[in-house]
């Protein structure tokens, strides 16, 4: 079992993030907030997740410990798998989606795509208890969301997510994805940062 990967970041996009360790690449899938919390960085650690099926070997990375333990409670419910998962994780972060959970906020948490009302509701019942005590680990939330929440270009934003809304894709995932595009590419016209969020999301 692999614990965590610590290396050299060899390569990032809001999806993947591959680490080299040891001469070894690893390619983990990464949630936006692990996304934002390693921009700018060098180094990294992540802490791993494996996911072994019959036809593939898939390795999820997280920036945290308990955004990991999260992703594996998400996992145990049934009709949730690692891809709805991560689009939960990167829509909101740890602490808000165990907010949601325990305040039983149904209607949030089905805004992510691929999430129905069923699921929503079996995330809130199955999870509730066990959110409340992963909720009490975890660092306030006010320095984690500020890259991503910066309001950058706000009518670019508007537009751009507004598009997004529009083709299926839920408020909050699209909100966070487009900010980091235009974050990091200010210049980029709204077409452009749309293009780059469908294949993101």
């Amino acid at each position: 079992m692999i614990e965590y990967v610590r290396g050299e970041l060899a390569e990032l996009t809001p999806s993947e993030a591959v680490v080299d360790a040891g001469g070894v690449g690893y390619g983990m899938l990464i949630s936006l907030g692990t996304y934002t919390a390693l921009q700018g960085k060098r180094e990294a650690k992540l802490y791993v997740f494996e996911q072994v099926r019959e036809d593939a070997y898939q390795l999820y990375g997280f920036a945290t410990r308990q955004e990991r333990t999260l992703f594996e409670l998400l996992l145990s419910v049934s009709g949730i798998g690692g891809q709805t998962a991560r689009m939960m994780l990167s829509a909101f972060s740890p602490a808000e989606l165990c907010m949601l959970i325990q305040s039983e906020d149904a209607r949030s948490i089905k805004s992510v795509k691929g999430v129905g009302p069923k699921a929503a509701q079996r995330v809130i019942v199955e999870l509730k208890d066990k959110v409340a005590v992963l909720l009490g680990e975890m660092p306030s939330s006010g320095n984690s969301g500020a890259a991503a929440n910066a309001v950058v270009d706000p009518e670019k934003t508007k537009e751009a997510v507004g598009a997004l809304q529009t083709l299926g894709f839920p408020p909050a995932a699209a909100h966070k994805c487009v900010q980091t595009i235009i974050k990091d590419q200010p210049s980029l016209p709204v077409e452009g940062v749309i293009k780059l969020a469908l294949k993101m999301l």
